[in-house]
């Protein structure tokens, strides 16, 4: 799914050979490039083999382990609602439906988790299988399945499995997906069973995604390898309390952790809001972390962020401002795009609710998860965008010998050994270290040795001898209870009932709103957010000292939330939760800037100003806001600029009067874009390490050493390395919030950039700027022609959806089979409308809104939903990508979930037998 980055020129290992080997999500071993002798690809795939694994979705079908018929009814777009008499069957019935469907992806998904993409995929995955042994998602899940969960979870999760299993039975892989067909040319790779476990580990994989600042933290010390520590600062500033709104706003402390859990577990009080943040002195350490950056880039993404941090959308606004009268519920999370979509559409319902068939719930989940993430049931709503708490932290290690150093003494590693199967190869055998931190992941690559041999410390740290490891400590590596969050989620009646199914969702930490149909609305923040001794988290901890140890984790009972403020909505858009001088505990050092959820704010407020109402189309039409915050605060600038050039002047008249819209087919848009691109990469994307700036494009700079005046005789050639999509300055709001610190400050050195063959150097903000409109002039016309008549902000800003496996890497002929577009998109980089792109990289959209819904609690059946692509992960079903073009246009589908309007909507009916 997201984007992935290249090691360091020079670095030992075959740098080149472990490139291709691991650069792609999900590489597809090389197939038989002749297919079998030159024989052509239509003597083998006829229309039969690409219809051999459509589902079958009328009729009857006899399923061993039913206690009961069950109904699958599918709507026009395919999207399956389930009846059933009890919980196993009802669970039991999305399995095989969700295989039906999407089993390739739910393989592919497992093998992940579980460190065996070397399985399916053969040796080019063996370093990326090498890193997630290491983390050991499988390991933990199994601990987790025999531990922690409900024992009603677990029969679920039974049912669940039985149910893939019944689609499987008696199936080759041709009879499952065009993949497995394609697989068959170069292997014998057959499908294994479905075990509960397999689903368990899914959640790791999303928690993993949604890991908070890991990205920050590396990049805060690759950059001390060419800025000082407030040139680093510079590039962080403090998130703008007094300009954007947190999330939680009003309200007082909880009450004691026993008085809560007197009260049945919940603090719930009219207009209450519970509290909690603040933040301790960073720790100091520093590290030129490139190579542990590489490694984590490189692995294989879940749902579709990697850590990056790319945001969602979600707000409730109550009945009092609403045209019904009851609460709207709207949510769209931001995610790397994939086909199929990562999101699942569907219905979970009892014929009858009762102690045997407790369930009656609709929305979105994974392939290979029982159960529904986001959505409604008959009762209440909910939402979720990601926190950001910062759950992760990276550890230098002292090592000795066989151990490791702590607080003056050696103790041993814990060690296991782990063989990984290669398809069409030989196997392998690694040995996992951990020490009390976690795994080593310095020891799946000679790179992150040398980030130990680097290493900045203070001088009270050990000698570093051949260097430090590195290891990781996550909250997800710990057995936890979010399997039993999802159940319990999904079958709350009222706030109370909800508030204790989010103490059970640990990891990841997300941001949860809720509304039902008494209407309440609501704000949670669950998760198991750690307590740290020393140091804050932004940077690397010293391990070897037990003050930087992790003292504990957050009470349920002191993490924020709030219950119907009187402001009367909440918007949840990865902003701060609370206002950290408010709060004792440090949650993050990096929330995302607040321009997202500002802009929210502000159009619910010109909405009910008045007394005005919102309807579900305002919330639509919420969602698709594209202004441009960076626009409103730049043009009027821009436009003072005295530009010599005719061909520039006539770009910078497109800025007159525009309203800072990013319409696919706005010319202004498409211009101020490329202005704005180029002022990062003047000001800042020039002057960062070679560590962050994009592969391939290089610059005559200073050498690191260089001291006294510049010298442009001593300038080296440097080229960067990291890949498009992840490089930096990525153009998102903490650059905006960059810029408009110094905006004022019109000689700030930021500002000034060398000249070279035919610009002179710029000495402050107006020069700068008068540069960046002519770069972007050219850089346009180059792009889409000199007659800006033709220019428009789609022709730049394109979407291209890829099948994450053979898709992206596998032969051509597979690669037009598989995958879609472009679609030329509107939108952009930390607008509502969030179809995101890399300033430093390009214009090409790396991120979007994966799905949209709006709930009305006055009445479901008027809801909205649409996904990203369809329900069916087969490549030429009318279902692989029948939404897309309503999703790019910005419409949404009815969603029904009462019984008769299901039944006035199904178009095929499939009946499950005992």
């Amino acid at each position: 799914m997201p984007p992935n980055t290249t090691s360091s020129s020079g670095q030992t290992r075959g740098k080149s050979g472990r490139k291709k080997g691991r650069r792609a999500r999900l590489i597809l071993i090389v197939l038989v490039l002749a297919i079998i002798g030159g024989v052509g690809f239509g003597a083998f795939w006829t229309i039969g083999t690409v219809r051999a694994s459509f589902p079958q979705t009328k009729g009857s079908v006899e399923l061993d382990g039913l206690s009961g018929p069950v109904d699958v009814k599918r709507d026009a777009n395919g999207i399956p609602q389930i009846y059933a008499d009890t919980d196993e069957d009802l669970f039991m019935a999305q399995g095989y439906v969700q295989a039906q469907d999407r089993f390739y992806e739910m393989d592919v998904r497992r093998h992940m988790t579980s460190g065996r993409l070397s399985e399916m995929f053969g040796k080019g995955q063996v370093d990326n299988d090498e890193f997630l042994r290491t983390l050991g998602w499988k390991r933990v899940a199994e601990e987790e399945y025999k531990t922690k969960l409900s024992a009603e979870t677990k029969k679920y999760l039974q049912a669940y499995a039985k149910g893939v299993n019944a689609y499987l039975k008696g199936k080759d892989g041709d009879d499952i997906s065009l993949e497995y067909a394609a697989l068959g040319f170069s292997n014998d790779y057959k499908p294994a069973e479905w075990t509960p476990v397999d689903s368990v580990s899914w959640l790791k994989a999303m928690a993993w995604d949604l890991r908070a600042n890991m990205q920050d933290e590396i990049d805060r010390s690759l950059m001390t390898s060419r800025l000082g520590p407030q040139q680093i600062e510079d590039l962080y500033p403090q998130y703008p309390y007094d300009r954007n709104k947190t999330i939680v706003q009003e309200g007082e402390y909880n009450r004691t952790t026993d008085e809560y859990e007197q009260s049945g577990g919940t603090n719930a009080s009219e207009g209450g809001s519970g509290l909690a943040g603040g933040a301790t002195a960073p720790d100091g350490l520093q590290s030129q972390l490139s190579g542990l950056y590489d490694e984590l880039d490189d692995v294989p993404t879940a749902v579709g962020v990697n850590g990056n941090g790319i945001g969602s959308n979600s707000w409730v606004i109550g009945g009092a401002h609403t045209i019904s009268g009851k609460p709207l519920l709207a949510n769209d999370p931001h995610l790397s795009p994939s086909l199929p979509s990562v999101w699942y559409q569907m219905g979970l319902h009892c014929r009858g609710v009762s102690d045997k068939c407790q369930y009656d719930v609709s929305g979105y989940t994974f392939a290979g998860l029982p159960g529904v993430i986001i959505g409604h049931n008959q009762n209440i709503a909910w939402g979720m965008t990601n926190s950001g708490a910062d759950v992760a932290d990276l550890y230098l290690e002292k090592l000795t010998g066989d151990g490791y150093e702590y607080d003056g003494k050696v103790r041993s590693f814990t060690t296991r050994e782990e063989k990984i199967d290669v398809a069409g190869g030989s196997s392998k055998s690694i040995v996992v270290r951990e020490t009390n931190n976690g795994p080593l992941l310095s020891d799946r690559d000679d790179e992150l040795v040398k980030v130990g041999k680097k290493a900045t410390v203070d001088q009270d740290a050990p000698d570093r001898g051949d260097g430090y490891g590195i290891a990781l400590r996550w909250t997800a590596l710990e057995p936890g209870t979010s399997m039993d969050a999802v159940f319990a989620m999904n079958k709350a009646t009222d706030w109370n009932g909800f508030r204790k199914a989010a103490a059970l969702f640990d990891v990841p930490s997300q941001n949860l709103i809720y509304a039902d149909q008494q209407n309440n609305i609501g704000y949670q923040l669950p998760g198991r957010i750690p307590k740290r001794g020393a140091g804050d988290g932004s940077l690397p901890s010293p391990g070897w000292d037990s003050e930087y140890e992790w003292t504990g984790y957050i009470k349920q009972s002191e993490l924020p939330y709030e219950y119907n403020p009187k402001r009367g909505y909440i918007v949840t858009a990865n902003q701060a939760v609370v206002d950290k001088e408010k709060y004792p505990y440090t949650l993050t050092t990096d929330w995302g800037y607040g321009t997202r959820s500002q802009r929210i704010t502000d159009l619910i407020e010109s909405k009910l100003k008045g007394g005005g109402k919102v309807s579900t189309d305002d919330m639509r039409q919420m969602q698709l806001d594209n202004s441009s915050e960076i626009a409103k605060l730049l043009v009027p600038l821009l436009l003072k600029i005295d530009v010599a050039d005719k061909d520039v002047r006539d770009g910078q008249k497109l800025l007159e009067g525009w309203n800072y819209t990013q319409d696919a087919d706005s010319a202004a848009a498409a211009y101020f874009n490329a202005v704005w691109r180029n002022i990062l990469k003047l000001a800042f994307g020039n002057k960062l390490p070679k560590e962050l700036r994009v592969e391939g494009q290089c610059l005559y700079v200073e050498p690191v050493d260089t001291t006294g005046p510049a010298d442009e005789d001593r300038r080296v050639r440097e080229c960067g390395e990291r890949d498009a999509d992840s490089a930096q300055p990525d153009g998102g709001d903490r650059w905006f919030e960059v810029v408009r610190s110094i905006l004022d400050d019109e000689k700030n050195d930021w500002w000034k950039a060398p000249g070279n063959r035919t610009d002179k150097p710029a000495k402050n903000r107006d020069e700068l700027f008068g540069r960046a409109l002519e770069d972007a002039r050219w850089e346009l016309t180059a792009k889409l022609g000199k007659d800006m008549d033709t220019w428009n902000w789609g022709r730049l800003h394109r979407l291209y959806l890829k099948n994450q496996t053979m898709g992206t890497d596998g032969p051509g002929f597979l690669q037009f089979m598989l995958n879609r577009g472009p679609y030329n998109l509107g939108g952009g980089e930390a607008a509502v409308s969030a179809t995101g792109w890399n300033a430093a990289g390009g214009y090409t959209v790396v991120w979007v809104p994966s799905m949209r819904m709006v709930v009305n609690l006055d009445d479901f059946d008027k809801s909205k939903w649409i996904n990203l692509t369809g329900a069916s992960g087969h490549a030429y079903n009318e279902h692989y990508i029948d939404q897309t073009d309503k999703w790019a246009k910005g419409e949404l589908l009815d969603w029904v979930s009462t019984e008769r309007a299901v039944d006035e909507n199904t178009e095929d009916t499939l009946v499950l037998k005992p």
